[in-house]
């Protein structure tokens, strides 16, 4: 078992790629975060609802519910944390994906991405939210 200081930073990633998943995990352990993985938006949700989550770092597209009706959650249920979402993808974006993007103006890491990639993104995303 494994104990989490209180003061420990947390993060959820939403990821069902499970390489992906593991990839994310291991960098943000390294940074400092007690790491929860949730393999679509549904469980994502019930978790963000469960526990208070530091940081999100979400696929765009995942079964059940994408990444974008994930943050409509986050953005619903816990606003001072909506800043706190990276969203990650390996498809193409769409116009409507684009046009989520540009309005809200997240972290965005396209797939395939480096563990450094994943630090500074995470960097500028915490930065930006304790401003």
């Amino acid at each position: 078992m494994v104990v989490q200081n209180a003061s420990m930073k947390t993060a959820l990633v939403v990821e069902d790629e499970p390489v992906i998943a593991r990839v994310c995990a291991k960098t943000l352990r390294g940074e400092g975060f007690a790491v929860d993985l949730a393999v679509n938006g549904t469980v994502g949700c019930r978790m963000a609802n469960d526990k208070r989550y530091d940081l999100f770092v979400a696929d765009i597209r995942t079964p059940e519910m994408n990444g974008i009706s994930f943050y409509r959650h986050v953005e619903l249920a816990h606003p001072d944390l909506a800043h706190r979402v990276i969203f990650t993808t390996g498809d193409v974006l769409s116009s409507e994906i684009r046009a989520f993007l540009d309005e809200i103006k997240p972290g965005f890491l396209p797939k395939p991405f480096t563990p450094t990639q994943l630090r500074t993104v995470v960097r500028q995303t915490l930065q930006w939210g304790a401003a």
